[in-house]
């Protein structure tokens, strides 16, 4: 009899590419991925710590499946990801949710086949493993769109930040095994490669071969066939000009940047151990754009930390203007236990920095609405990603989003396209 799983995943980018991988490995156990609306044999929730509403949607879906196991008990439910990892927290995830199959932290998902014909006990498995597995086997979910990590962990320990806590120390992929995936997924037909990382601009350095993300930048390119290469996320302090050369010298490299900057209060940044000053940020937003005049540049912005005034966020209303993001991806500080901003004296009540991010978010619908307007007219490189029902979804090679008329067959394809109108931030255009 055929058994089936489905994966729910939270948060970033990194966690989609994970749950390719725990699929990849439930499939090598013959397992199938379960139809919609039909009840699946394993669910796997790959959970995410970073702020606090993921992690109430993963004890809000953990009631959801309990009741759903109460009517069919021979289901598994296993919970992995960042959330377990926290230190004391797969202890008190135990405690809350005993029907559990297994806990598993981050470096443990390769125990799963394993765990999952094991059904004595409930599994916690925590480790902080550092070691980087290679070959796994991966079920790629994501159309034309491939991930590829180049590294794990980071090392920057922003004071509000959980995820060192829960990945680990910084550890490189050898450059010659990132550029062998990229070459296997291209000659299978894959035409975007977003390579991974806490911070990419930091690639290479705990290397005993020397290689800079520069030079990987650099490398990659040399692959045969029309793919396009993005990345993310970068720290704005480790981004250095012979990357963006890089950037800019290839027309495989998407010309588009993650720039988070986070605050632009220097007091705040300080506070937050970012280890740069808003004058530091907006002189690498003002390089960039020399180097690549159409650059796309998106952005995270937080509001409400620790002690910040009105004089602070106007500070962060000032760099978003001056910036002026393409898309900018805004949040509410959210207390992490085990993090030094956690502990922080005066924090902001949640009714201020409700207020403060309206305002930021309508500040940066305004900029994105007249940025939208400014394409009209231009012709861009657009990869066709895919088919909605009544439009062809591309992405310009300075990352912008562009509807085009239906055509399926496109789906994959490089085409030049001309921006007709805009709406608000939404751009539409004609192949040309």
């Amino acid at each position: 009899m055929i058994q089936t799983y489905r994966i729910i995943t939270y948060g970033c980018q990194m966690n989609v590419h994970e749950s390719e991988k725990i699929a990849g490995l439930l499939e090598q156990c013959g397992y199938v991925s379960a139809q919609d609306d039909t009840v699946a044999d394993v669910y796997v929730l790959n959970t995410c710590c970073v702020r606090e509403s993921a992690e109430t949607r993963v004890l809000g879906n953990l009631g959801i499946l309990k009741k759903l196991k109460e009517q069919n008990p021979h289901i598994k439910i296993i919970v992995c990801g960042c959330m377990t990892q926290a230190d004391g927290a797969a202890e008190r995830l135990q405690a809350r949710c005993p029907f559990l199959h297994a806990i598993l932290g981050t470096h443990n998902i390769c125990r799963l086949p394993e765990i999952l014909h094991d059904t004595s006990k409930t599994h916690i498995e925590i480790t902080s493993e550092t070691i980087i597995r290679e070959d796994q086997p991966i079920a790629r979910s994501s159309g034309i769109n491939a991930w590829v990590n180049i590294m794990y962990g980071c090392n920057n320990f922003c004071s509000y930040c959980i995820v060192p806590y829960v990945r680990g120390r910084e550890r490189s992929r050898a450059p010659e095994r990132i550029i062998d995936d990229i070459r296997r997924l291209t000659q299978q037909g894959y035409k975007q490669i977003t390579l991974l990382g806490q911070n990419v601009n930091s690639y290479g350095h705990d290397l005993s071969v020397p290689c800079t993300f520069a030079d990987l930048l650099r490398r990659i390119p040399q692959i045969e066939g029309q793919f396009r290469i993005k990345f993310m996320t970068s720290h704005p302090k480790d981004i250095l000009p012979e990357t963006v050369s890089a950037i800019a010298d290839s027309d495989k490299i998407s010309k588009f940047i993650h720039m988070p900057a986070q605050a632009g209060s220097d007091r705040i940044l300080h506070l937050m151990n970012r280890k740069y000053t808003a004058e530091n940020y907006l002189s690498k937003i003002d390089f960039i754009r020399e180097k690549i005049p159409n650059a796309g540049i998106s952005g995270d912005m937080m509001v409400g930390f620790p002690t910040e005034t009105e004089d602070d966020f106007q500070a962060t209303l000032r760099l978003t203007s001056a910036v002026r993001y393409d898309n900018l991806y805004t949040f509410i500080y959210s207390k992490r236990k085990g993090t030094p901003a956690a502990v922080m004296e005066e924090q902001v009540p949640l009714s201020e920095k409700k207020l403060r991010i309206r305002r930021l978010i309508d500040l940066q619908a305004q900029i994105a609405e007249q940025t939208a307007k400014q394409c009209v007219g231009k012709t861009y490189n657009v990869l066709c990603s895919e088919q909605k029902s009544n439009a062809l979804i591309g992405e310009t090679e300075c990352g912008k989003a562009v509807h085009l008329p239906k055509n399926t067959a496109l789906v994959g394809q490089f085409v030049r396209a001309r921006i007709t109108s805009s709406k608000n931030s939404k751009l539409y255009g004609e192949i040309i």
